[in-house]
């Protein structure tokens, strides 16, 4: 990890890799996923358990395929209740946020006869992808809780998740039990490009879904790509990032601790510290050194500080503000004295997490807000997961015949300057 002055020309390279590093598509990558979703299009549910038994377990069947209820209670009576309890209040604490975030229908009356709205539905069906991570060994149960608990909240009837079995052919029961609490209708044992096709296509078990979300691989998320415009996706994620804003007064083995719980994830994972103090910078880099040594994924998260990590040295805090915006980072942490000065000036990041006792994984795990952000810049003009993915909107009309007559003509004036002469017919045959 190399600490830059900023700005400067070298420092200019490492923003520009680090914005441009996103994901790329191979050719081969793209076939591959196409042949993928072109099979389970044809062979549904035998193409699913064939893939399944090829890539991850030998064990599942078609009988096997969907998850049974003895499975679920097996899975509850194996687990730490000291876990269930966490997960207790994540899920209390992830549900109460996107309460507030549901939309209602609305009517309005805005001139006399004329009415408008707009209803507010969810959609009929989800699907929520939980990635396998490790053969199952390590649960990502923050993703079942993550895409599930929104989708419940907008009142979706039909959840169902995918996630691939471990090679006992079985889900890990920290999955399972994140799908019971959150009130998941359906999983079945399938994993990658697959998994999302079935959701996109359903097959003879799988129900065809109306939104897919939730992290994956390579594959996965091109999958997404692909059959987005089929149905509704949350995102193309790419690598995560977290950039940290912090002054002298912060800490830097906090600062440390925070840059490689990101670098953890991937090697194109990209961790940033911006500040005004030569001497945090100089003692966060050994933290980093130091902290490294003893972390299990510790040749990832070296190779991502080595090609995407940075120490930015700006002249003030105004400067890593404007670099800040610029780079609109997925996690953005501000660790500066009065923080909250500061927050008008933040136009783009995908969370914020604020002080030196925020760390970015109170956010994956329990605070509440959805972890599901966007990458790569895309939150100059994008959102968090929310309640919104799942619900559309319909818009309501209806004019009196005095109302109508009182705003004709201006729709014929309208529609005669497009050169539509049917829509205007529509209107004058009307007077």
């Amino acid at each position: 990890m190399k600490i830059f002055q900023y700005p400067s020309d070298p420092a200019e390279t490492r923003v520009k890799e680090t914005i441009e590093r996103g994901l790329g598509f191979s050719q081969a990558d793209y076939a591959n996923v196409q042949r993928y979703i072109d099979d389970v299009k044809k062979r549904g549910d035998l193409a699913l358990v064939e893939y399944t038994n090829q890539f991850d377990s030998k064990e599942v069947t078609l009988d096997s395929l969907r998850v049974t209820a003895e499975e679920f209670d097996q899975a509850m009576a194996s687990i730490d209740p000291n876990f269930l309890k966490s997960l207790d209040r994540s899920v209390n604490q992830i549900t109460e946020f996107h309460l507030k975030q549901k939309e209602k229908s609305w009517i309005d009356t805005p001139r006399n006869g004329v009415m408008v709205g707009q209803l507010v539905k969810p959609v009929e069906a989800a699907g929520v992808y939980a990635p396998g991570a490790k053969g199952g060994k390590t649960p990502l149960v923050s993703s079942v809780l993550m895409g599930g608990i929104p989708a419940r909240v907008a009142g979706v009837e039909s959840i169902t998740l995918m996630t691939p079995p471990m090679e006992n052919g079985r889900i890990n029961p920290h999955i399972l039990a994140a799908a019971k609490k959150v009130g998941i209708s359906s999983v079945f044992k399938a994993g990658s490009a697959w998994a999302i096709a079935a959701l996109a296509h359903g097959t003879e078990q799988v129900p065809r879904v109306d939104v897919i979300v939730g992290p994956g691989n390579i594959y996965v998320t091109l999958a997404k790509k692909i059959v987005s415009g089929t149905v509704g996706i949350d995102m193309i994620a790419g690598p995560s990032e977290i950039l940290i804003i912090a002054d002298q007064d912060a800490n830097p083995e906090f600062i440390a601790a925070d840059l490689l719980s990101q670098a953890e994830h991937d090697v194109m994972a990209s961790s940033i510290l911006v500040t005004d103090s030569e001497n945090l910078a100089q003692k966060t880099l050994l933290a980093v050194q130091r902290q490294l040594k003893h972390l299990s994924r510790q040749e990832i998260a070296k190779a991502s500080i080595e090609n995407f990590g940075a120490i930015m040295l700006v002249p003030d805090i105004e400067t890593a503000i404007a670099l800040s915006n610029r780079l609109a980072p997925e996690h953005l942490e501000l660790i500066v004295r009065d923080p909250f000065d500061y927050i008008d000036r933040i136009r783009n990041a995908g969370a914020l997490f604020i002080g030196s006792y925020t760390p970015e994984p109170m956010g994956d795990y329990i605070a509440g807000p959805n972890h599901v952000l966007p990458t790569a810049g895309t939150a100059r003009f994008s959102s968090a997961l929310s309640v919104e993915n799942f619900t559309k909107k319909t818009s309501l009309i209806h004019y009196s015949k005095a109302a109508f007559q009182r705003e004709a003509d201006d729709v014929i004036h309208l529609a005669m300057t497009e050169g539509l002469d049917a829509h205007a017919n529509s209107v004058k045959i009307r007077k």
